[in-house]
């Protein structure tokens, strides 16, 4: 289950060594010595809602202690563990305020026990978000104005964006958009340890928020590199253009990231499509701004770049900002492709080429890989920056057999998409081949591929423009464009981050297919039965050939798989956010659907007498949680429950100090589904839980309804909230 029968490889060998009990244990920190060392655990894992295997009972025991469970609203940790909260939404920031729902943040020290933290904000949980602004924030928002205008409207929402200006509902839904837009981005803010051991904000003259609408009105536009600059500085195309060139108006969606040897954060740009339109022209330029209407119902606020007119195509994209630089609100690199990014794995090594890892976090995304032209010099060194505006971004191909290579997404490139019945659904989108009318089109049956490379031959043929204009066009429909060349869609790639030893670890959250975006290749992405629509997610390992960044070619293995113990899981869903601590395990927090938290599941057959779905089966496993994985030692490979968030949260951006001795977590979007909890209220459900070797039984549980964390107080608003997580003695926590 840990390594997989791909252990054995030769290219796995000089990385492995032999654990004790006969499991197999893996280095990332490249000392052998290290991995042969049993290593305990620092904690005493926390009792979540499923039985697991490591819990070492007999059945009768699991029967006896799962048969009742009490979720608690909170961030639950194991004994001897506490958190502190340094930062909620509302709370002052510069000229603005933290941010909501935080998702990916850094940490960049600067010096003893201080730095900055940097925090990405992703998107808006409407219910919980209309329900406490005013009393969070101190501000009288006209929702029910523009709700009544939204409910007129129909699903399709209001075009804001054609309304003439002056018009009093296209100013209140801008008052709205704007506040909402505010609340997206980035916090930068600084921090230090004071003597008790509890960090404390410093409020230094770098801190400032960085928003979805920065440089609307205040001058503070963001920049841009790389060949979609080309596309930008048009001033006439087959699409919309914003006349702005090469400046930019803000940044949201900011899920995940990452951090470089050099000291700036990297901020990714995901669901961008509930914002502003996806889809482009050949040419690489927006669709109407009317495409991407707004919308404000119990999903969420969307639609939200309509009423100002922002240009799609320059969202998206992998955000740099440098803390300490009070002056930076970020530069969009455009070398590293436009789609819904989630992280970015970083690996600066001196002498070689820069390689950036990310992944696009949609059913039938990509992984990718930005390859820079030139060469890193001293990795700590600022200047690697410059490095982004310059090199190749491309897209892996995984075989079956654990091999795999990487495809340059460049003019010359064939078009050889694979065929729709190798995904789990049976369905792959592709560019529109009706160039003037651009956009994308779903192919669901495999004879329709050999007419599309008849009328395609290489990428080129696909976008229009100059060369360096195609470039650009093609970095702009990156997705779309990985998939016309035959890279592998795969299961929702979500975190990437590398390991001391150039290993790359990916959480793919979710194998289940989507009929709008598509589903994974049913050959790479299996359960561990079989299944090639799997809900639960794995976590991959990925070793460039010859341990180069540059490399063209690389192995893979699942290193550890989610779902029930009873089925071959190891019991988390949805694996998400990953972080690699000093002695190279992995932790890992997980993302399931808040509507699926704790729901209910009295019997595993549905009222039409079907096995009830993996995906409605997710509410067996509780509160979304956080989990430890050792990778060497006798518990090598085991997954052990290190804590649960706040009911209906997502914990998130798991980052450790260098001394090991605090955890930095976002705790996203508590109360999404209840909104804020009314008098303590609970309820009592019941779930068709199995013990480790598959005996099913009934187990009552108590769920809060809606939450007030972090204050936690009765009818008190919940809040996206950054935290410290330390041991109370202040040691290591790994």
């Amino acid at each position: 289950m840990f390594l997989g029968a791909g252990a054995g490889s030769l290219a796995m060998q000089p990385l492995l060594t032999q654990g004790q009990n006969g499991k197999t244990a893996l280095s990332l920190t490249g000392d052998s010595a290290a991995a042969q060392t049993a290593s305990a655990l620092k904690f005493t894992p926390v009792k979540g809602p499923m039985p697991l295997a490591i819990d070492g009972m007999d059945r009768a025991k699991q029967l006896a202690d799962y048969g009742q469970y009490k979720v608690v609203d909170d961030v639950v940790l194991p004994e001897n563990y506490s958190y502190q909260i340094i930062a909620s939404w509302g709370d002052p920031v510069g000229d603005s305020r933290f941010g909501y729902n935080n998702d990916y943040l850094s940490f960049v020290e600067t010096g003893s026990n201080e730095g900055f933290l940097v925090v990405n904000h992703e998107y808006i949980s409407a219910l919980p978000w209309t329900q406490t602004f005013e009393q969070v924030v101190g501000k009288s928002l006209p929702f029910e104005a523009v709700q009544a205008a939204v409910g007129a409207a129909g699903e399709d929402g209001v075009n804001a964006f054609a309304l003439p200006d002056g018009d009093a509902l296209k100013t209140q839904i801008a008052t709205v958009c704007e506040e909402a837009l505010v609340d997206l981005g980035l916090s930068v803010i600084s921090i230090r340890k004071d003597g008790s051991g509890r960090w404390v904000r410093t409020n230094s003259n770098a801190d400032r928020r960085i928003t979805g609408v920065s440089g609307l009105k205040d001058g503070r536009y963001l920049k841009t590199t790389g060949p979609a600059v080309a596309v930008f500085t048009k001033t006439q195309g087959s699409g919309y253009l914003d006349n702005l060139g090469d400046r930019i108006i803000g940044t949201f969606n900011n899920c995940s990231g990452g951090t470089t040897p050099w000291g700036t954060v990297l901020s990714a740009e995901e669901n961008i499509q509930d914002f502003v339109p996806e889809a482009v022209h050949a040419d690489g330029t927006s669709f109407d701004p009317g495409k991407k209407a707004f919308v404000i119902d119990k999903e969420g606020v969307n639609g939200t770049g309509n009423v100002f007119g922002l240009a799609a195509n320059k969202y998206g994209w992998i955000v740099e900002v440098d803390p300490s630089n009070p002056n930076d609100y970020g530069t969009k690199h455009t070398w590293i492709g436009r789609y819904r990014h989630e992280a970015v794995g970083v690996r600066a090594e001196a002498g070689k080429k820069l390689a950036f890892y990310s992944g696009c976090d949609r059913r039938g995304g990509h992984v990718y890989k930005f390859v820079s032209n030139g060469t890193v010099g001293n990795p700590t060194d600022k200047a690697n920056s410059r490095l982004l505006a310059d090199g190749m971004l491309y897209a892996a191909k995984f075989n079956p057999d654990g091999t795999g290579r990487w495809i340059a997404l460049k003019a010359d490139t064939p078009v050889n998409p694979d065929l729709p019945s190798v995904h789990g659904g049976g369905m792959i989108t592709l560019p529109n081949p009706d160039r003037s009318a651009g956009g994308i089109v779903k192919v669901e049956e495999d004879a329709a591929i050999a007419a599309y490379t008849q009328q395609f031959k290489t990428l080129g043929d696909l976008y229009q423009g100059t060369p360096a204009e195609k470039q650009g066009a093609i970095l702009i429909d990156a997705h779309f464009a990985a998939n016309a060349a035959g890279a592998t869609c795969t299961a929702r790639p979500e975190d990437t981050d590398v390991a001391p030893n150039g290993s790359l670890f990916i959480a793919f959250t979710s194998g289940a297919p989507s009929s709008s975006d598509g589903s994974p290749d049913a050959r790479v992405f299996k359960g561990p039965n079989g299944e090639t629509t799997y809900e639960y997610g794995w976590v991959m390992r990925l070793d460039e050939a010859g341990n180069d960044p540059a490399a063209m070619t690389f192995r893979w293995e699942n290193f550890a798989t989610g779902g029930e113990p009873s089925e071959g899981g190891l019991g988390f869903a949805n694996p998400d956010n990953i972080e690699i601590d000093a002695n190279g395990n992995i932790w890992i927090v997980t993302d399931m659907s808040s509507d699926k938290h704790n729901k209910a599941i009295p019997s595993r057959i549905d009222a039409e007498g079907k096995p009830v779905s993996l995906s409605d089966l997710r509410g067996l496993f509780g509160n979304n949680s956080i989990w430890y994985i050792p990778t060497s030692g006798p518990n090598a490979g085991e997954a052990y429950l290190f804590g649960y968030g706040p009911m209906d949260s997502e914990m998130t951006g798991p980052f450790f100090t260098k001394d090991q001795t605090t955890l930095f977590l976002s705790a996203q979007h508590p109360g999404e589904i209840g909104g804020v909890r009314k008098d303590m209220a609970a309820e009592m459900r019941q779930f068709a839980m199995k013990t480790v070797d598959g005996q099913e039984f009934i187990q009552t549980r108590e769920v809060p309804i809606g939450s007030n964390w972090p204050g936690k107080g009765a009818n008190q608003p919940p809040k996206p909230s950054v935290m410290a997580v330390r041991r109370i003695d202040g040691s290591s926590l790994t």
